[in-house]
């Protein structure tokens, strides 16, 4: 059953220069779209990863799902309860005037989850599941280190009672150790919670270890949608491939690995056709005429037409 459903949604940024910049220079208004009719579903249960490079729009997605964003068009369904989200940087996303006693109690407290005398006792239950101490709520953010910082905030998001969490690369800022640990307490918690999470990376081995199915984005596109184990074993679209190419091979098999080709176009003046092809060793006139459509899953002609190899 599907939780949540993306269909054709975009999102356009106004990133005009100031007014009386544009009356004396007689520029027009500029808009940049950051998402680019983007769909897919979530599965009840599951873990789907949205990979890509820096500024292809993977976190402008996470912030249309969560209703951060108004998309400027196309439709998102959800079916669950609650929604909840946890941030990037765990120094920044919690207020550090507050203690994590009150952090983490004001979603019970906003949704009306647990009577007032209640609200104590249901806190500490909380920073027990994410490894923490019931003593450390009386603590303030700075007391912590980033990884702690981390479950609070996974202690505040699960106090809303989700039953879907988008998580927008919640171990980038972590030391490798730390990130570990808190990838396994999300598993931990998924398989006794039964959450379903949305997961924002740009690390592929990260979302190796946690995805069950994964969508690939290029300028705000999703270019290639697939189950983990098929993706990362079969990528098809040219882009996959180059981003699983430049991986660290740590098994050694001799295999060349290169770096991804070129950079990322200009959003405001995305390349026609198909937006990948200035950096596509398969690239041909088509490509760079028409923007192609998702058919099985991969929007690429070169795979369409079978001039790609599986």
């Amino acid at each position: 059953m599907n939780l949540l459903e993306l269909d054709a949604v975009s999102r356009d940024f106004d990133v005009s220069r100031p007014w009386l910049n544009r009356v004396l220079e007689r520029e027009p208004r500029r808009s940049l779209r950051a998402v680019d009719r983007v769909s897919f579903e979530v599965r009840r249960g599951e873990t789907l990863a949205l990979v890509g490079e820096s500024g292809c729009g993977k976190s402008t997605v996470a912030r249309l799902i969560v209703g951060l964003y108004p998309p400027s068009e196309g439709r998102i369904a959800y079916r669950g309860r609650r929604m909840q989200m946890i941030f990037q940087d765990p120094y920044a996303s919690l207020n550090p005037r507050w203690r994590v006693n009150r952090i983490v109690a004001e979603p019970i407290t906003h949704l009306g989850l647990a009577a007032s005398s209640g609200v104590r006792d249901q806190v500490a239950s909380l920073l027990t599941q994410v490894g923490l101490s019931p003593d450390d709520g009386e603590k303030y953010p700075h007391e912590f280190s980033g990884g702690q910082r981390q479950r609070i905030s996974i202690a505040r998001a699960l106090a809303g009672e989700p039953d879907l969490l988008v998580c927008d690369e919640p171990t980038s800022a972590l030391d490798v150790s730390v990130q570990a640990q808190i990838l396994n307490l999300m598993a931990e918690l998924q398989n006794r919670l039964g959450l379903t999470y949305v997961f924002i990376s740009h690390n592929l081995a990260v979302v190796s270890q946690v995805a069950s199915r994964v969508g690939v984005m290029y300028l705000g596109r999703v270019v290639e949608l697939g189950e983990a184990q098929r993706l990362f074993s079969r990528p098809r679209h040219p882009y996959t491939r180059m981003l699983l190419d430049a991986v660290p091979d740590l098994a050694m098999s001799g295999k060349a690995r290169v770096p991804v080709a070129g950079e990322v176009p200009n959003p405001l003046s995305p390349p026609s056709g198909c937006a990948f092809h200035p950096r596509c060793p398969y690239a041909d006139e088509r490509c760079r005429r028409e923007r192609p459509q998702a058919i099985d899953d991969v929007a690429c002609h070169a795979v369409q037409e079978g001039r790609i190899t599986p």
